[in-house]
């Protein structure tokens, strides 16, 4: 008979697992995609002013990647209380957190105002976004791995992750109505705060959904396992999650770190430094930079779940190193279209690069949930997935800011990305294949080890 954990999942019930965490993400990564927008276009005027553009640009961007640094502590706090409280509880403080920040940013006085307070601000509110963000990821995506169907989670578990297309396609969208109905001046002036308020509302939906789902009955019954251990005085659970993902899963952190590089690191030049590479260097209206990176996030949500599912055919890995030798190989070719000019090209080079991200993208989610037992999973997707931003998705605007100013073309940027990519190949091809395994494997919560290899999902129980 099959377990609370493992029994058929209701499709009604599943789909609004599905949608809580969705929206939920989406909210999050608007959030937080927003204030990348916002640093590439206006930040460097606002709150760095003196500086040449591309310098401002610079310092702008540092402060984009402070919000990663604090993704790590995100990740150890929500991991652990995660681990040991419920997922749900934390998604909420999560949501609250970021929602409150990007609020507040839009209600900050510039430089203009009050002067170097202005950037501290900022910074501190970057940091909380961040730290909030750490937490996020890897509650909404376990939430929906372990109520799913164990046969399909690469599908179902892909569509958090397709809240980052869609709130980068919110976030965008919002920016390019404002920027089309309004003039530049204006738009510095005051325009700018309107999508960071707007959040404001957005959280408050979210939380109503949000708070209607239950928990993960995976996390539930490990919960009452360990429970039933201590009455008995044979609790091998471990006091803290980290330790026992550091102890039994160090190989798997260190894979999902890998794994994240080209797909953060593609990510973030695709759809940040593009704006910037493409207003400065290919002569590109901010309007028609911000419309092409709009379309193609739409593309980049409709192809994450078929990718997703294709990962439930023929595996986690196949598609994964796809993705990444796709955006290796594609990152010439995409620099090459924008240099070429024209809204086409731009729009043909960002999609396809976010097409191949996706390859990347949608399994990764079940590849992550699927590496790590149900006591420790919060925390082990968490941290493989959050300390790979720091060296990854942090300093990439960064990163080819600085490279476009030392070197002034996109080759060096092409090499780095290159360079990535084949990190990501290494770090995948030696992982073993996760698509079978069961996620409420017996055993598998205890902290007794890692879990089993190859043990199947149990066709029955789905």
């Amino acid at each position: 008979m099959a377990s609370a954990a493992t029994a058929p999942p209701n499709p009604g019930h599943l789909k609004r697992i599905v949608a809580a965490s969705l929206i939920g993400t989406t909210i999050e990564w608007y959030d937080f995609f927003l204030y990348g927008s916002a640093a590439a276009l206006v930040f460097n005027k606002l709150f760095f002013p003196g500086s040449d553009p591309l310098v401002g640009t610079l310092l702008s961007f540092l402060t984009y990647a402070v919000g990663f640094a604090a993704r790590p502590l995100g990740a150890l706090v929500f991991g652990h209380y995660g681990d040991r409280l419920g997922r749900k509880k934390l998604l909420v403080i999560s949501l609250l957190m970021m929602g409150g920040a990007t609020f507040a940013i839009g209600l900050l006085p510039t430089h203009a105002t009050v002067g170097t307070a202005a950037p501290v601000l900022l910074t501190v509110l970057r940091l909380v976004q961040g730290f909030a963000l750490g937490g996020e990821w890897g509650g909404a995506v376990l939430l929906v791995s372990e109520h799913g169907d164990a046969n399909r989670r690469g599908f179902w578990a892909s569509w958090p992750q397709t809240g980052a297309p869609a709130g980068q396609l919110l976030a965008t969208g919002v920016l390019s109505a404002l920027t089309a109905l309004i003039s530049d001046a204006a738009f510095t002036s005051w325009g700018w705060r309107v999508p960071f308020l707007l959040s404001g509302v957005l959280v408050m939906v979210g939380l109503w959904i949000r708070l209607s789902v239950d928990e993960s009955p995976v996390f539930k019954e490990a919960l009452a396992r360990a429970e039933e251990r201590k009455a008995t005085e044979r609790d091998t659970v471990e006091k803290m999650p980290l330790v026992a993902v550091l102890r039994h899963h160090w190989r798997d952190v260190l894979v999902a770190i890998g794994a994240r590089m080209a797909e953060n690191i593609s990510y973030y030049v695709i759809t940040a430094f593009v704006l910037v590479y493409a207003t400065l260097e290919a002569g590109v209206s901010k309007q028609t930079a911000l419309n092409a990176v709009l379309i193609a996030s739409a593309v980049h949500f409709a192809v994450i779940p078929l990718w997703g599912a294709l990962s439930d055919r023929v595996g986690r890995r196949p598609v994964y190193l796809l993705g990444a030798a796709g955006v290796g190989l594609w990152i010439f070719p995409f620099f090459a279209l924008i240099d070429a000019g024209g809204f086409g090209k731009l729009l043909l080079a960002v999609t396809v690069g976010l097409v191949l991200h996706g390859a990347m993208y949608a399994p990764q989610a079940a590849f992550f949930s699927e590496m790590f037992a149900t006591r420790m999973r919060y925390s082990g997707a968490s941290i493989g997935a959050q300390f790979a931003s720091v060296a990854a998705g942090a300093p990439a605007p960064l990163i080819a800011t600085a490279l476009l100013s030392e070197y002034g073309d996109a080759t060096m940027i092409c090499l780095y990305v290159i360079a990535a990519a084949l990190l990501t190949l290494i770090a995948v091809g030696v992982a073993q294949e996760t698509r079978h395994r069961d996620l409420a494997a017996v055993g598998s919560e205890d902290g007794a080890g890692p879990v089993p290899a190859d043990r199947p999902a149990d066709a029955h129980k789905v």
